[in-house]
């Protein structure tokens, strides 16, 4: 006896000689069904499926001036979905995921506000004219056929029709010979694919590489600077004044983990100015720069009271007092403000002496309070 392997992916015993069983296998041996032409096979296969065809529309006629111009708007409408998607990659790239040196400007208003929008909407636009293509394609392109089936096991023979069937439609399909079609889609399949994954990249690149959150542009021999971009030098401030300061580099203005609060003590608060431990050589005379970044919700902190030695923020009223190292002594804030330890260049000029020592804003996942 003769076994025959029937899993799916074999040959379903074709490759073996002699009779099959099982429904029609009983009337056509492999031989006989590998002579048959694809078409007839498709019939032969509709037949012994009990397919009876009730209505054929065999679609435009090939080369017609009908099919060119379905040809024509299913080609655009893919092309569209392609450029719709390869416009959110685009706009996705410039929010500086994939090119560190090519961000959005933050505006209140303008192009910036939109990102989110545009990414949505491109997604959409895209997706959905992927929808329309498929309908006009199927409407417009496609042999239509209504026919009713009776439903039973399967065989070999089975197997080697309904293949027939498959490859017959593609066939059908004319993919192969509507290269606009096919090459839209080839175009519209990248751009969707890369769309579909870019959003993804939040997974695979380390959101955290080179300690971002931890760091500012503050370094040594850094200038502090005037929103102007003028620089500063010990006796250009009053006693008791507040000064908002950023770091003298590109964009530094612009940068608002950076922005710093170069505050001169008046000489009361000299005498009683109580720094943290370990940070006793931050200041400079009587000059102390503290991290404008309020810790408890970020706010922007800068309503000084020079009476009472103390920086509030106007959002959830916390307070921090200058003269202990901008500890927190009212509100919601835990956490004492950052100071940057400050000194003076050979010009006179004030300079940072290095980064803050901890990450400046609010307390986040990965990080101990201080």
């Amino acid at each position: 006896m003769t076994t025959r392997e029937t899993r799916p992916g074999s040959t379903g015993g074709a490759d073996v000689p002699g009779p099959l069983h099982g429904g029609p296998d009983d009337d056509y041996t492999p031989e006989q069904l590998a002579a048959i032409s694809r078409e007839d096979l498709d019939r032969l296969g509709a037949a012994y499926d009990g397919v009876q065809i009730l209505h054929v529309d065999p679609g435009p006629e090939p080369g017609s001036a009908v099919e060119r111009r379905a040809v024509r708007q299913v080609g655009l409408t893919f092309a569209l979905a392609g450029l719709a998607a390869f416009a959110f990659i685009v706009i996705y790239v410039g929010s500086g995921w994939f090119l560190p040196d090519w961000h959005w400007e933050i505006t209140e208003g303008g192009w910036s506000a939109l990102f989110t929008p545009m990414l949505g909407a491109l997604m959409g636009l895209s997706l959905v004219l992927v929808g329309v293509g498929l309908v006009l394609y199927t409407k417009k392109l496609l042999p239509h056929e209504t026919a009713v089936q009776d439903k039973h096991d399967g065989s070999h023979f089975d197997r080697v029709t309904t293949g027939a069937t498959l490859v017959g439609g593609l066939h059908n399909s004319g993919l192969a010979r509507r290269k606009l079609i096919t090459r839209s889609l080839v175009f519209m399949g990248g751009g969707l694919g890369l769309m579909l994954i870019m959003p993804l990249g939040g997974l695979i690149r380390n959101p955290n590489t080179g300690d971002p959150l931890g760091t500012t542009n503050w370094g040594p021999g850094v200038r502090l600077v005037r929103d102007d971009g003028t620089p500063i030098r010990p006796g250009d401030q009053q006693p008791g004044s507040l000064e908002t300061v950023f770091p003298a580099v590109p964009g530094g203005n612009r940068q608002a983990d950076a922005a710093t609060m170069l505050i001169r003590l008046r000489p009361e608060q000299v005498a009683v100015n109580r720094p943290r431990e370990g940070q006793d050589d931050f200041g400079y005379g009587d000059y102390v720069a503290y991290s404008k970044i309020c810790t408890h919700a970020g706010c922007p902190v800068s309503l000084y009271e020079q009476e009472t030695s103390r920086i509030l923020c106007p959002c959830h009223q916390s307070q921090f007092d200058v003269t202990q190292g901008a500890k927190p002594v009212f509100g919601p804030a835990t956490r004492a403000l950052p100071e940057l330890p400050i000194t003076v260049d050979d010009e006179g000029y004030f300079v940072a002496r290095d980064d803050y020592p901890e990450a400046v804003g609010p307390t986040y996942w990965n990080r101990e309070r201080i």
